[in-house]
């Protein structure tokens, strides 16, 4: 623990703060990540996505490869947390704690190409673009090839209210939820506010469709599984006194499980779809699957609680709530089995809030487990 260079983890998170970028658009931020990677000893550095970023440290002994994962992307929001080293750029802002990850897994490859003699096997550090916006950076990555032959994914998220530094295990089996989204555009007929039976209203139709699909969570989803079906969007008229002649509705439905998932599409289409009949209009429907849910693998779940609870003491690590959230770490138990956790950063603003910050304190205890997590993987 003393290779941990503890006050670089605060240094590399404050640049990366200072300097957002957002989805897709990592180029400095890759960058930056490429330039200190490339300052460690026995860390070979690919690129296998335009603005990502893959660290290999190949140890003296073979073995097993195992992956850690960080994402890098910023969110389109003005920062209100009036820290001194807050975004230096208008309107975007680290404020799901990407910069954060980032910062530890440096200093996880840090430490850890400092041991490269007592490695047996093969250690990738991923640097990861775009996890905030479909269909997520992890895609391009598996699809490069550079990590066909991990055996096992960690990963790592930040998450306020929670004691900083304390690492929370999430559940086996499903730790996140899947997430589809959907735009609709319902195509009514215009008309004076005066004579609405020469028109065809979208707005009723709408509100008919945003009332029968709250009946999908309560009625046709089996009691208990965590499903929600978020409307979020539904704008229509300009005028008192005109019935418009469309309407546009978005929706974020979360699941966690795929037979859950192809029903609750198919009962969103079938109500969308009938709705519109019966009120005479006509509508465009692009209903968008995203993110999978993140699996976590028992075993992999168990080994890191284990190791976590061998470093920080079993007083600092605990049983993590599924998160509603999604993530596109998902994807890449398409190679390997996965197991996410969670490192608590004190009380504080949500996630994906202007406010939001990171207790700098909570890091050195992220980097410490996930060096320990990957030792033991390889060790064991």
């Amino acid at each position: 623990m003393k290779n941990i260079p503890a006050d670089d983890v605060v240094k590399w998170r404050h640049h990366i703060h200072q300097n957002p970028e957002l989805s897709f658009e990592e180029e400095n931020t890759g960058k930056y990540v490429e330039e200190v990677l490339k300052s460690f000893p026995n860390i070979e550095v690919v690129r296998p996505a335009k603005t990502s970023v893959v660290g290999i440290l190949r140890g003296a002994k073979p073995g097993k490869t195992v992956a850690f994962r960080a994402d890098m992307d910023a969110l389109p929001m003005q920062e209100e947390t009036g820290l001194p080293y807050s975004s230096k750029v208008e309107n975007v802002m680290h404020s799901c704690g990407h910069d954060a990850h980032a910062a530890m897994l440096l200093g996880t490859a840090a430490t850890l190409s400092k041991m490269q003699s007592q490695l047996k096997g093969t250690v990738y550090f991923i640097f990861q673009h775009a996890e905030e916006t479909p269909p997520g950076g992890a895609v391009d990555i598996i699809k490069s090839g550079v990590l066909k032959d991990v055996d096992a994914f960690f990963g790592m998220h930040v998450l306020p209210d929670f004691p900083a530094g304390h690492v929370g295990i999430l559940p086996d089996g499903a730790a996140s939820t899947a997430q589809d989204v959907f735009h609709l555009t319902i195509i009514g007929k215009g008309s004076h506010g005066s004579m609405p039976h020469l028109g065809i209203d979208p707005i009723v139709a709408g509100a008919a469709i945003v009332s029968a699909l709250q009946s999908v969570v309560s009625r046709n989803v089996t009691p208990g599984e965590m499903t929600v079906v978020t409307i979020g969007k539904f704008q229509s008229g300009d005028a008192f006194n005109v019935i418009a002649d469309r309407a546009e509705l978005a929706a974020s439905i979360r699941t966690t499980s795929e037979p859950t998932r192809k029903q609750v599409e198919a009962r969103i289409k079938e109500i969308i779809d009938n709705i519109i009949e019966a009120y005479g209009a006509d509508y465009k429907l692009d209903y968008i699957p995203t993110y999978p849910a993140i699996q976590n693998d028992a075993n992999l779940n168990a080994h890191a609680r284990k190791s976590v609870v061998a470093i920080l003491g079993k007083d600092q690590v605990f049983d993590a709530p599924m998160m509603t959230a999604s993530e596109d770490f998902s994807y890449y138990r398409e190679i390997a089995p996965v197991s996410f956790m969670t490192l608590g950063i004190g009380e504080g603003a949500a996630n994906h809030n202007p406010k939001f910050a990171v207790d700098d304190s909570a890091l050195p205890n992220g980097v410490k487990a996930q060096v320990q997590i990957i030792l033991d993987y390889l060790n064991k």
